[in-house]
């Protein structure tokens, strides 16, 4: 698809296709849709990027806690979103051993004890030794570090998806 199909998308098609790029809130995509047409993927993407830095920062949690714990209970039950899965599949959450689920799971309490909101991170761009190691390093973080953080690993994540949606043929890079 690229943007000429986009932009011609309805409304509800346009949710559809691309109400998860920010996980699980399709008010955003819902939002920016009345911003079209978008001359480019790059322009859709500052429209979403512009929709969320205007949020307060209530907004902004609120977005973070949308997202699943890393290899966490929603991994195991099989109720993550297609996206995630796949997101933490490639990044091997779903291959830990028994002493790295038990950091993971000890982490993400511990994180989320701290901050209020899980832990993000573009999955997509880390293994599970990196996520372990930022894991543990961001939880030492001050709050409002950490959300700007997580809101800077939802870009990135929203960005790769929209890569794979409107590019078929994107790398897994930004």
């Amino acid at each position: 698809m690229d943007i000429a199909a986009v932009n011609a998308l309805p409304y509800e098609d346009f949710v559809n296709i691309f109400g998860n790029v920010v996980e699980k809130c399709p008010i955003i995509t819902a939002a920016v849709w009345t911003g079209r047409p978008f001359v480019s993927l790059g322009a859709l993407e500052d429209a979403i990027n512009e929709f969320i830095d205007a949020l307060p920062e209530s907004g902004k949690e609120g977005i973070l806690r949308c997202h699943p714990d890393l290899a966490g209970r929603d991994l195991h039950s099989g109720t993550l979103t297609q996206e995630s899965r796949e997101e933490q599949a490639r990044a091997g959450m779903d291959a830990l051993n028994t002493e790295e689920a038990w950091r993971m799971a000890r982490l993400n309490d511990e994180y989320k004890k701290r901050f209020g909101f899980p832990f993000v991170v573009c999955a997509r761009m880390n293994d599970k030794v990196n996520i372990l190691r930022q894991l543990s390093e961001r939880c030492q973080n001050e709050r409002a570090v950490e959300r700007a953080r997580g809101i800077d690993e939802v870009k990135k994540i929203c960005r790769l998806r929209l890569q794979g949606l409107v590019l078929t043929d994107s790398p897994n890079k930004l």
